[in-house]
């Protein structure tokens, strides 16, 4: 079965075709991606891994429409985003695709309702107990049920995550992209949140993580590499590390603390 024949008997969420880019920097032109082509069916979880200057940030900003390949095409459920302009991009941004990125991107001054509910002012979508409702939904699929009225400074560096995450969820997005969502996380609290994660993807949400760390794409279901702009691989996890199991494993910080 080629991957045609799989999107045509799936539901083909992305769907790449020849994608390339290039930057010029100073007088030198440096190629990041080259025609590469990828297919990704709803309800996958992926991990995207490769070294410094393999493509794998390129490629994460043309996914979110971010950014726009000098060539290819590039279908997100089924609509052509590769040659749209600004303002189109951006509403295909808010309406389709949630973000959770390494240092969390929150508004300092605002608590976590408010930090969550930006992509919905943004939508226009929602309003009055609807979208408080909403917000409160986000909270709780992230186990933050209780800490709404906290700013990012009252909280810890997972408790920010979680927040990051809740405003990816909030405007129901066909695809989370996350980059590099454990880089800045100690192990245990690196593991909570692939437990959401995984929890989200078994309730049918579409993420793909990119990553400089195999352990924690070994958490997906599916590794793409990427070399010199490249995909030279892509790995089935025949069995994906269960991070609630590895949470039960896992000594705390505070007993640590209590043991030394």
């Amino acid at each position: 079965m080629n991957d045609n024949d799989i999107c045509l008997n799936n539901r083909c969420i992305i769907d790449i075709t020849g994608i390339s880019k290039t930057y010029r920097l100073g007088k030198v032109d440096v190629v990041a991606l080259r025609h590469v082509d990828l297919k990704i069916l709803e309800g996958e979880f992926i991990a995207i891994m490769g070294p410094s200057g393999s493509g794998k940030s390129t490629l994460m900003n043309i996914l979110g429409c971010l950014d726009t390949p000098d060539g290819g095409t590039y279908l997100l459920e089924n609509t052509d985003v590769s040659k749209l302009g600004d303002s189109r991009l951006a509403e295909i941004r808010n309406k389709k695709i949630g973000f959770v990125f390494q240092t969390f991107n929150l508004l300092s001054r605002s608590n976590a309702i408010s930090n969550i509910e930006l992509p919905l002012i943004y939508s226009k979508k929602l309003a009055g107990k609807s979208r408080k409702q909403k917000i409160f939904e986000s909270l709780d699929a992230v186990g933050l049920k209780g800490w709404e009225k906290h700013k990012p400074s009252e909280l810890s560096g997972g408790q920010r995550q979680r927040v990051a995450i809740a405003r990816a969820l909030v405007n129901d997005p066909a695809i989370i992209l996350a980059d590099e969502p454990t880089g800045n996380l100690d192990s245990v609290t690196g593991e909570e949140i692939m437990a959401i994660f995984q929890g989200l993807n078994r309730h049918g949400k579409t993420i793909l993580i990119v990553t400089h760390e195999l352990d924690i794409a070994k958490h997906t279901d599916k590794i793409i590499y990427l070399r010199d702009g490249l995909i030279f691989n892509v790995e089935k996890v025949q069995n994906p590390v269960d991070a609630n199991h590895m949470l039960k494993t896992m000594p705390r910080l505070e007993d640590k603390v209590r043991g030394a």
